[in-house]
């Protein structure tokens, strides 16, 4: 492939909401593990100011929420440079994008056209409406998207000697100003039909406007929309003294978290046993972010299932009118926030069982259902059609990138390209018709070539060759003729894990060389059967 043409990643294939989390799952995946750790030195700052051990006042406490915060504010920065390798771009202009929206310049304007009677800016004499960009995400999701599709159009059309500096300065001077022009304004108006309809709804029935926002409400979150309901939020204080939205987001928030102990308390996978107490520790001072996106959402069960949870929890807050009487972060010192000047009453105990409620009920559903189950009978698959330039996906499980299989001769490509998944089954299937060329003596790897020439490596876990073969049973041996779906490998999960070894189980084409484009078709969970990877020449 020449350094001037930008591979173009197939779409996965599913549904369009399916499409959609995969999106946004893989443009966090990079910087999940630094972006829990800031959520949990956010919520432990917060604790802190609640004990009185710091305030914000203090140099400490200014430079460890520098450090928490900064992810957060800067998220287009960091999203730019994801979403720009998720679409197939130059990271590094869609970056320049997101630097741009949190430009000093930029909050500046914002700032200053709240101000009465402000006047409206243009450029080339079209309004601009301004919005604070900072920790937004979609807006920032959707300029990368246009920004790469510019850019592989712009490549097609320029000469290979100006396509370096003149393709990014088109990038930059088009989808930069098209970002505050349309998607602000656009952003804007949904953010206003969303606070008027809730205003709506709770007049018309406060229950009923419990269980939309709470089952809504990290919807909101992930697409940036919560923001239209922010300031309905603090006129609410101003004007009436209270707030009904912010006692029905708790159960929201929390709902999640209970997710994440469902997650925590039901895998055998070490690593995301790690990822789920760590987020769990950061959702609990309502920093949800890890849990949203290192695991509910790509998991996809365990969100939906925090979404009901959050639904019933905010139906029964809403009906037990409980109301919050100051301003802050849902976490699980907010309850202080919700006793009205009188004392505690009725509505302060139903806003708690509420949020009681959707924790417990968003944990036991994903403890019980939120994760894959192994299927019923050993190489009981359904096997998808297939060309024969795909790769079917050897086994069930968690897809990541190969950069992140904790082995740098897997992580580095040296072995070839490919990706990796976290067994969800100890099985093992063959992903096309073809040969077994090798079998390791120890089972754990398994060597294939299909009918059409691809060679692919399957290596159960990391180190295993250490276990000697305990843990696997293989059904094939060398030389044998194999089909689609065929079972070659079972293995025994808890072993493995027990005996401290990664489960991460790379996919290597080792003749990558011989193909010009080698895509990821799956999402972020997949699977035995389903498209996995596809190449052409």
């Amino acid at each position: 492939m020449t350094a001037n043409r930008l591979p173009r990643k197939k779409a996965a294939k599913g549904s369009v909401l399916s499409q959609l989390i995969d999106i946004i799952s893989g443009i966090f995946t990079p910087f999940i593990g630094v972006m829990a750790a800031t959520g949990l030195l956010k919520g432990l700052l917060a604790l802190a100011v609640t004990c009185g051990w710091l305030t914000p006042e203090q140099g400490t406490y200014k430079i460890w929420f520098a450090a928490s915060d900064a992810l957060f504010f800067f998220f287009p920065l960091f999203l730019g440079y994801t979403a720009g390798k998720k679409f197939g771009g130059n990271p590094f202009i869609s970056m320049v994008i997101g630097g741009a929206l949190t430009h000093p310049l930029m909050i500046q304007a914002f700032e200053a056209s709240q101000a009465p009677g402000a006047a409206v800016e243009h450029f080339l004499g079209i309004p601009v409406t301004f919005i604070n960009y900072s920790s937004s995400v979609i807006p920032i999701i959707l300029a990368s998207w246009v920004c790469c599709w510019l850019e592989r159009k712009s490549n097609a059309l320029l000469p290979s000697s100006m396509k370096n500096f003149f393709s990014p300065a088109i990038c930059l001077a088009v989808v930069v100003p098209l970002t505050f022009l349309v998607i602000g304004p656009v952003a804007t108006w949904l953010s206003h039909l969303l606070a008027n309809g809730y205003q709506f709804i709770y007049a018309f029935a406060p229950w009923l406007a419990g269980a939309v926002l709470g089952a809504m409400w990290q919807v909101c979150v992930i697409f940036g929309l919560h923001w239209g309901l922010v300031p309905l939020m603090i006129n609410n204080m101003t004007v009436l003294g209270h707030d009904s939205m912010l006692p029905i987001i708790l159960p929201a928030v929390i709902a999640q978290v209970g997710a994440v102990l469902g997650i925590f308390l039901a895998t055998r996978d070490a690593r995301q046993r790690v990822l789920a107490g760590s987020a769990f520790s950061a959702g609990l001072f309502g920093i949800t972010e890890p849990a949203i996106y290192g695991l509910t959402l790509p998991l996809r069960r365990p969100f939906i299932f925090g979404c009901v949870a959050g639904a019933i929890g905010g139906a029964i807050t809403a009906f037990s009118n409980s109301y919050a009487y100051s301003f802050g972060l849902p976490n699980i010192f907010f309850p202080a926030q919700m006793i009205p000047p009188g004392g505690i009453d009725a509505s302060v105990w139903g806003g708690l069982i509420g949020t009681g409620v959707a924790f417990v009920l968003a944990c036991v559903l994903t403890f019980f259902a939120g994760l894959p189950r192994a299927s019923a009978a050993p190489g009981a698959v359904t096997v998808a059609p297939a060309s024969a330039n795909d790769i079917l996906a050897p086994m069930s499980g968690s897809v990541i990138a190969l950069e992140q299989v904790p082995d740098s001769t897997f992580a580095s490509g040296l072995l070839g390209k490919g990706v990796a998944i976290i067994p969800a089954v100890g099985q093992v299937i063959a992903p096309f018709p073809g040969e077994v060329a090798s079998l390791f003596q120890t089972k754990h790897a398994i060597g294939l070539q299909s009918d059409s020439g691809i060679e692919l490596l399957i290596h159960v876990g990391i180190d295993t060759v250490k276990l000697d073969g305990v843990p696997f049973t293989a059904h094939v041996k060398e030389g044998d003729r194999v089909q689609a779906g065929d079972l070659l490998i079972e293995f025994d999960r808890q072993a493995i894990l027990d005996a401290g070894y990664d489960l991460a189980t790379p996919i290597i084409i080792s003749n990558s060389d011989d193909y010009r484009e080698i895509d990821t078709v799956a999402s972020s969970t997949v699977e035995a059967g389903q498209p996995l990877l596809s190449v052409s020449h």
